[in-house]
């Protein structure tokens, strides 16, 4: 076993992105709203590189000046949005694990993954610019990075489950932390987007696949191995 378990649960997504301070007057808040709204509305509906930030403007009913002046270009943009997209998949995972609490380390593990795969379904359009720029996704451990991003978060995460999964038994013992470098790698945005569009893979064909190859392939021979279809 690579550590104790013994360790706090990794700080969530929140606690470790927050925005910065906004001071803003009341109409820049509004005008930030529906700018977000608008923009979340037209991804959804035309994909992100469809959709113009001229357009977003003209939406919104907001002068391009007022658009430029908030969000540089549409990265600037989703960001925002994704932060706000990432704060609920925080949410969604917290509130599974505390549901969870009593289950076992692979219960809860089979929960994350499900939690992922489905925001990943969910939230497509604004995963779009992060397969673009993969900088946004994969961790940056440089001297300006002041907050790990979503990877960091999903890594100390995963680890904690795996670490308590091979103390409990229920695993064989591996290499923690290189097998949660090579889920994370399977669940990046460019390979889910490549095995769901250009491979034909069905969200639930590449959960199973998960399952299959990080909980039932790497099981302790103590423990049942059951229905390969079924939460282990």
């Amino acid at each position: 076993m690579e550590e104790s378990c013994e360790y706090k649960w990794p700080s969530s997504f929140l606690g470790a992105h927050e925005l910065p301070q906004r001071n803003e007057r009341r109409d820049a808040a509004e005008h930030r709203k529906r700018i977000l709204e608008t923009a979340q509305h037209l991804f959804a509906a035309h994909g992100v590189q469809a959709v113009s930030m001229h357009q977003i403007a003209r939406e919104a009913g907001v002068g391009q000046g007022t658009l430029y002046r908030r969000y540089a270009h549409k990265g600037d943009l989703c960001m925002d949005l994704l932060y706000e997209v990432h704060a609920r998949l925080d949410k969604d995972i917290a509130t599974l694990l505390a549901a969870k609490a009593e289950a076992s380390a692979l219960e809860r593990l089979d929960g994350v993954l499900v939690g992922i795969v489905t925001f990943f379904e969910e939230q497509w359009p604004l995963l779009e610019p992060v397969v673009a720029d993969s900088r946004e996704w994969l961790c940056n451990d440089t001297s300006e990075q002041k907050s790990p991003p979503p990877y960091l978060w999903l890594y100390g995460l995963l680890k904690r489950l795996l670490t308590e999964a091979v103390a409990q038994g229920e695993l064989v013992e591996l290499d923690v932390a290189y097998t949660v470098d090579a889920i994370l790698a399977t669940l990046h945005p460019m390979i889910y987007r490549f095995q769901r569009q250009e491979r034909g893979f069905s969200q639930e064909r590449i959960l199973q696949g998960l399952r299959r190859i990080y909980i039932y392939g790497v099981k302790a021979s103590n423990t049942t191995t059951g229905n390969a279809n079924s939460i282990p």
